[in-house]
């Protein structure tokens, strides 16, 4: 991957009750180059992730769930080093054969191709999260359906 990096000193920004953000100051995005909304890989205090720059009430903020503070040991508050660097490999999302069978069969992989990558990884997620097999069979029939009707 290559593309221009940004670095930056911030903090961790609570948003909600649970939620975290980086807000990214209007000079970073711009020296960025990539747009008001660039697809980045951001590191933060070495702790590396795949994201797009979003906007909300106005401002540009990086999003960091979860599970990236779990995996970062990163918590609301935390002084934090940024770097940014403009994204320029393909988004993908890893389907299940299950899935990608039942859509192929439905006539939809056109439709399922055309989400966006966010989209694609939010349906293969909710089937691999599936921890008994009609649970599984029964996301996957939501999906196609819910294909049907894009």
């Amino acid at each position: 991957m290559s593309g221009k990096h940004v670095e930056f000193k911030t903090e961790l920004t609570r948003t909600g009750t649970n939620t975290t953000g980086i807000i990214v100051p209007p000079d970073v995005i711009a020296e960025l180059e990539g747009g008001g909304r660039p697809p980045v890989v951001v590191t933060v205090n070495g702790y590396r992730y795949r994201t797009t720059v979003g906007v909300m009430r106005g401002t540009a903020m990086l999003p960091f769930s979860a599970a990236n503070r779990a995996a970062s040991g990163i918590a609301g508050g935390d002084a934090i080093a940024v770097k940014l660097q403009l994204d320029s490999e393909p988004r993908t999302a890893k389907i299940p054969d299950d899935l990608a069978k039942a859509i192929a069969e439905a006539g939809l992989t056109e439709t399922f191709c055309k989400q966006a990558p966010s989209r694609q990884r939010a349906d293969a997620d909710n089937v691999t999260s599936a921890k008994a097999f009609e649970t599984r069979a029964r996301r996957i029939m939501a999906i196609v359906d819910r294909l049907r009707t894009a």
